[in-house]
C-alpha cells in the first residue's frame, strides 16, 4: 500500500490499490447521496420522480410528433433519457472530482483513481433508484423484458468501463485548465441531441449520411449495449465491437495519461 501513495506512484499502482480498497470509494459515494438529501424524506428518489415526469412529458411529445406508438417509444425513451443522465452526471462530475476533492487530496496519501470511484459509484446509487420507473413503464403497457435482458450486465460493465478512463482523462485536464469543464457539458448537450434518445433511429429518413451519423457516434454505442438488450433485442454487433474497442484503446491512453501527470496534479489544485 505504501507504493499506492506516493509521488512516483505509477497509474497502474494507483488505480490497483483504489480497486483493492473499493470499500472506501464505495462508502464516500454512498454519503454523498445520504448528504444531499439528508433532510428529505423521500431522498433520492425525487430524482426519480423528477425523471418520471420528464420521462412522461418528453414522450407524450416527442412520441406524438414522430406518430410512434406509445408502447413502443415510452420504454424507448424511457432508458434513453435515464442512462443519458447517467452519462451526463459521470462526464460532468468526473471533470471536477479532483477539484471537488482538493483538501482532502492535498492532505491524505489515498490514491487518486479512489476519488474517480466515488464519482461513479455516487452515480450509480442514483441511476439504480432512477431505473425503478423502467420495470414501472413497463407494466403500464403490459410488456416484460425476455432472455436477452441479461445482456445488460456485460453492458454496463462496458458503459463503467469505458466512462472511468473518460473520467481520469478529464479530471486531469479539467484540473489543469478550468475552462474545459464548460465546454465538456456544452459538448455533451449537444450530444444528446444527435444521439437516438428522443428520437428513434427508424425514425432517420433512410440512406448512407444517417447510417454513418450513428456509427461515427460512441455515445449510440455505449448506449445501445445497455438499451437494446432491455428492449428484447441484442443490439447489433457494431454496438458491442466499439464498445470494447473503445474501453481497450481509451483505458491504454488514461494509464499512459494518468502515469505522465500525476504527479503534477497536487501542484495544479
Amino acid at each position: 500500500m505504501a507504493k499506492a501513495i506516493t509521488q512516483k506512484t505509477t497509474a497502474w499502482e494507483d488505480i490497483s490499490a483504489s480497486v483493492a480498497n473499493f470499500r472506501l470509494a464505495a462508502l464516500l459515494g454512498w454519503q454523498d447521496v445520504a448528504q444531499r438529501y439528508r433532510r428529505s424524506s423521500v431522498g433520492a428518489f425525487w430524482l426519480t420522480i423528477n425523471m418520471g415526469v420528464l420521462i412522461g412529458a418528453l414522450g407524450l411529445v416527442f412520441g406524438t410528433i414522430f406518430n410512434t406508438p406509445m408502447s413502443e417509444f415510452l420504454p424507448f425513451i424511457c432508458i434513453g433519457l435515464i442512462m443519458w443522465g447517467y452519462f451526463s452526471s459521470l462526464v460532468s462530475e468526473g471533470c471536477g472530482s479532483f477539484i471537488s476533492n482538493s483538501d482532502t487530496m492535498l492532505q491524505l496519501p489515498i490514491p487518486f483513481f479512489t476519488y474517480i470511484l466515488r464519482t461513479w459509484w455516487r452515480n450509480t446509487i442514483i441511476l439504480a433508484h432512477n431505473m425503478v420507473i423502467f420495470p414501472i413503464v413497463l407494466l403500464i403497457f403490459g410488456k416484460f423484458v425476455n432472455i436477452n435482458a441479461l445482456l445488460v450486465i456485460p453492458g454496463f460493465a462496458l458503459v463503467s468501463l469505458n466512462f472511468l478512463w473518460i473520467m481520469i482523462v478529464l479530471a486531469v485536464l479539467c484540473t489543469r485548465y478550468r475552462d474545459l469543464t464548460q465546454i465538456v457539458q456544452n459538448i455533451m448537450q449537444v450530444g444528446m441531441y444527435v444521439t437516438p434518445i428522443m428520437w428513434m433511429p427508424a425514425n432517420l429518413p433512410g440512406g448512407a449520411r444517417s447510417e454513418l451519423m450513428l456509427k461515427l457516434n460512441p455515445l449510440y454505442h455505449l448506449l445501445s449495449v445497455v438499451r437494446d438488450p432491455l428492449l428484447g433485442s441484442t443490439g447489433t454487433p457494431l454496438n458491442w465491437l466499439v464498445s470494447i474497442a473503445m474501453a481497450i484503446v481509451g483505458w491504454t491512453v488514461a494509464l499512459l495519461f494518468l502515469n505522465r501527470f500525476r504527479a503534477r496534479i497536487t501542484y495544479w489544485l
